[in-house]
């Protein structure tokens, strides 16, 4: 009895020490993933940028819905401004026929020369996909669209949609999957985000001149009204002045260390794999609009 209880003991521990191991590899394998957000209502970072009627509020302010019809749509914008951080939403896209219509999740900054980081989930007919469009403005210019099909619907349950923004890299994620990376190529000429603070933005509206197959599918403005639906407010940012050159924090943040500062080898197989399965356009590629490809395609691997 005593051998038996030696055996399952030291049984045991080897055990144990297996599977600490065997989690320290699927730790490693998985890459830096950002911490878990926590759950904070709406109104503790956030407030409305237009039509606060058509803002719908649920379960104590953490979460709300956003109302389009055809008399107007609605947004809202953070009330901080930030320079770098991680930046995510749970949204549930509108469903059913959403042709015709945006929901728009994104980064900007407030002057001529503007910064912006976009998603934009462009709406479709019944049983078609939705199309989610990406992109990226640096001093005022934007022009790199890149465009993939979800490989999910949208809109039967909330999906988490977040952008990692250091001063290495602004990388597009999708429920943790990376969809895109824009890295820092300043060395080569190409302006990164680095010293204007964003606001972020979500609106719902009306973008049937260009939304749906280049407009050729209005909105059908009986199935009004069409609703967006949010929760997860909190904002894991550093807050700067909108005339800040560099965050008091930047360097001392979970996002400026190493792990962070670029994906490792299983994030940059799954970025693979939803380039050469869903996308559908990438301004790369694209020798009609851009017969020398731009200089940060080959850099950033996405040509």
């Amino acid at each position: 009895m005593a051998d038996l209880s030696y055996n399952m003991k030291h049984s045991s521990r080897r055990l144990c020490l297996l599977l600490v191991c065997c989690l320290s590899v699927i730790g490693m394998s998985m890459g830096a993933t950002p911490p878990k957000p926590i759950s904070v209502p709406f109104s503790k970072n956030y407030m409305p940028t237009w039509s606060p009627d058509h803002i719908k509020y649920f379960n104590g302010g953490k979460e709300i819905q956003l109302h389009l019809d055809n008399w107007t749509g609605a947004g809202f914008h953070s009330k901080e401004s930030y320079l770098f951080g991680y930046f995510h939403m749970h949204i549930k896209l509108v469903a059913g026929d959403s042709a015709g219509t945006v929901t728009a999740f994104f980064l900007s900054s407030n002057n001529n020369e503007h910064d912006e980081v976009d998603f934009e989930f462009l709406g479709n007919r019944t049983g078609q996909p939705y199309i989610l469009q990406t992109n990226v403005f640096t001093g005022g210019s934007g022009n790199r669209e890149q465009r993939i099909n979800l490989w999910f619907d949208p809109t039967k349950a909330y999906h988490t949609y977040s952008v990692l923004w250091n001063d290495f890299h602004i990388t597009f994620f999708v429920d943790e999957i990376p969809i895109r990376i824009f890295k820092n190529n300043q060395k080569l000429g190409v302006k990164f985000p680095f010293n204007q603070p964003m606001k972020l933005y979500s609106s719902l509206w009306n973008g049937e001149d260009w939304a749906t197959r280049g407009g050729l599918e209005k909105t059908d403005w009986s199935k009004a009204p069409f609703v967006a639906s949010y929760k997860g407010f909190h904002i894991d940012a550093c807050a700067a002045s909108v005339n800040a050159k560099f965050c008091a924090t930047q360097g001392k943040r979970w996002w400026d260390q190493e792990k962070y500062r670029d994906l490792d080898a299983a994030q940059y197989r799954r970025l693979m794999w939803v380039r050469r399965k869903f996308t559908i356009y990438n301004y790369c590629t694209d020798k009609v609009r851009f017969p020398k490809m731009p200089i940060e395609c080959k850099a950033d691997k996405d040509a």
